[in-house]
């Protein structure tokens, strides 16, 4: 700010309200000089009217003048103590501006970290998640696949079984698969001929030259299929009928065909490839189960068929081990036999290690009794020779 900028603002400012007007020091300092020229004005009338009292006047005039520069002298005083205190002020201002500063750019760089390492964190978060998120949505990817490839399954499934051959097919292929994952090769014939030219689907050879026991897989799906596929009560009860019969037709077939007097088991096998058929069955067509069970016809589901080409399979391996058993016991005296042999040639092995060991002791006995005699004859002493008998040998003294 320069000398005139800090002048101009001191003259400026405020000094006197009168009511609502404000009178800055240069419109006192004005109204003063006015008011000099005034009283100077005066004095100069007066002088014209009285000569008189000029002197005294121009006297108390310049009294006053001499007051009034004092007064100026007093308010340049005033001002130069001001402008001191508005530059003190002013390099106040200026220095606590600077550290106001510093400390806001202090705070803003610390607020500059903290969000920088908040965005990094929240960056890192972010990709994290989004890495998370692309894995789920690469298993639900799969898993869709796979949903795919179940309901593409299902649909090939189910045009399987809409056809008559296939779902008998479905049935007896389910169960062959069952007969061969249980029993091993040999103990069972699918598509054997009977002697009345009949062919079940199935014959297990059961052990002991019994009669072999036959499975039937011919379930009628279709008849349970007309059961699902009602629309009305009615429906349904027709459907049912026809289901009660078509399954006493083929339990009777069963025992007409398959029961053969000492080529089969008097009891057969049917199987329903369904467990909720299965239990629909027992459920809520008691009467079928009670003419299979007077028919000898046993009713099996999956898991039941399973269960009992389980207990098939103990049977026979338990018939195998009763067959195998006079080898077994002939492997045993054979080696019963080969043990007692290799007991005496243990006894004997251990007769020698003995006769060694003595043969040993006596060979221990001689060299400790060779060492001795070495060890006297280390410690043997000359006698000195007789002055008599010079020529005679000098006798040995062994010392004890």
């Amino acid at each position: 700010m320069t000398l005139s900028e800090e002048l101009n603002a001191f003259f400026n400012q405020t000094v006197l309200t009168l009511g609502q007007s404000n009178f800055s020091l240069g419109d006192v300092l004005v109204g003063l000089a006015i008011v000099v020229g005034l009283i100077l004005l005066y004095f100069a009338f007066s002088s014209i009217r009285a000569s008189k009292e000029r002197a005294a006047r121009e006297a108390a005039a310049l009294e006053r003048a001499r007051e009034a520069e004092a007064r100026m002298a007093e308010l340049v005083a005033s001002q130069n103590e001001l402008t001191g205190r508005m530059q003190t002020m002013s390099e106040i201002f200026s220095t606590r501006q600077g550290d106001m500063m510093h400390a806001v750019n202090e705070r803003l760089e610390g607020m500059s970290g903290r969000i920088g390492q908040s965005i990094s964190e929240t960056t890192k978060n972010t990709q994290e998640s989004l890495t998370k998120l692309q894995e789920r949505l690469a298993v639900i990817d799969t898993a869709q696949n796979n949903i795919m490839g179940l309901a593409g399954q299902v649909v090939e499934l189910q045009n399987i079984l809409s056809n008559k051959q296939t779902r008998g097919a479905f049935g007896e292929g389910r169960m062959q698969q069952i007969v061969q994952d249980g029993l091993p090769m040999g103990s069972f014939e699918f598509q054997a001929t009977l002697s009345n030219n009949s062919r079940p689907d199935c014959i297990i050879h059961m052990p002991n030259d019994t009669p072999p026991l036959v499975i039937d897989a011919k379930f009628p799906l279709e008849s349970w299929h007309r059961i699902r596929d009602a629309e009305t009560p009615e429906q349904g009860k027709i459907a049912a009928q026809t289901f009660k019969r078509d399954v006493e037709v083929h339990l009777k077939a069963i025992s007409e065909k398959y029961f053969l007097k000492g080529e089969t088991q008097d009891t057969a096998f049917m199987f329903v490839p369904s467990e909720s058929i299965f239990a629909e069955i027992h459920e809520n067509f008691e009467s079928l189960v009670q003419k299979a069970h007077k028919a000898r016809v046993v009713i099996v589901s999956p898991s039941l068929l399973m269960l009992s080409i389980q207990v098939m399979q103990s049977v026979l391996k338990d018939v195998r081990m009763r067959e195998q058993a006079h080898l077994i016991q002939r492997e045993i005296v054979t080696l019963m036999e080969d043990v007692g042999r290799l007991d005496d040639r243990v006894r004997k092995l251990d007769n020698h290690f003995r006769q060694a060991q003595k043969d040993v002791g006596d060979i221990l006995i001689s060299t400790e009794k060779v060492t001795k005699r070495g060890t006297k004859i280390t410690d043997l002493e000359f006698e000195e020779p007789k002055a008599i008998d010079s020529e005679a040998r000098p006798k040995l003294k062994a010392v004890e």
